[in-house]
């Protein structure tokens, strides 16, 4: 929490939140987020984006399973993002994210983060929708994504994908109510892979039975059949 206030200059609403290792998106967990509406504050959000607009619990449910992410190409035109990405953007801090590369078949975990190991924020979009029969208010965001850059090609190889990575000069100006759609447009970019780096972890995050959310989830796993990536 500290190095999130330190690194954004931002503060807590008072809300506890301990620190996630690894989990699945389908856990819909809290996060923390810096929205347009409340720049100066960390609050916490649930990922799987719910616009304010669907009507019943059960559509609610239905949807935040397919708005993890959000493709940025298409955010203006989709239904469930158009609207977020003009008005409620937000920024989404890590320190790193995971994503799988296929090789005959078979697929590795890789931890992906900054070459520096600091704090770097995703892009992202959130929405605030209300339960009409019970007044439940759940605030909700999705990750945004983009090409992969070359490193990322060759870790994603199937789909060929990353999330979008705000650079830290651009945080002011990602959450702007003024921006104009082809501004937005920029921060679309494939984030420079001269910053990032990586290493392969065991395949502990697919456990079903151990819990994955602790640090060991992280650590350096060598798989003899994987060839560095250059």
């Amino acid at each position: 929490m500290a190095t999130i206030e330190d690194n954004l200059r931002v503060n807590w609403e008072g809300q506890e939140w301990q620190p996630v290792y690894h989990a699945s998106g389908f856990s819909f967990l809290q996060m923390p987020v810096i929205t347009q509406a409340d720049p100066k504050y960390v609050q916490l959000f649930n990922w799987g984006l719910i616009p304010s607009w669907v009507k019943t619990k059960i559509d609610a449910d239905k949807l935040k399973t397919q708005t993890l992410n959000a493709r940025s190409e298409t955010a203006f035109e989709k239904p469930s993002f158009r609207s977020g990405i003009k008005y409620n953007r937000c920024l989404i801090p890590a320190d790193g994210f995971f994503e799988w590369r296929e090789v005959d078949k078979k697929k590795y975990p890789h931890f992906i983060f900054m070459k520096n190991k600091q704090m770097f924020c995703f892009g992202g979009i959130y929405a605030n929708w209300t339960d009409r029969f019970t007044g439940e208010l759940i605030q909700s965001f999705s990750i945004l994504t983009t090409d992969a850059n070359p490193m990322m090609e060759k870790i994603h190889n199937s789909k060929k994908r990353m999330p979008v990575i705000i650079p830290s000069n651009g945080y002011e100006n990602w959450l702007d109510n003024n921006l104009m759609p082809k501004d937005i447009q920029q921060f679309f970019k494939p984030f420079s892979d001269s910053e990032m780096t990586y290493r392969t972890i065991s395949k502990l995050i697919t456990s079903r039975v151990e819990n994955s959310n602790v640090p060991e989830v992280l650590e350096r796993c060598n798989y003899p059949e994987l060839v560095e990536i250059q």
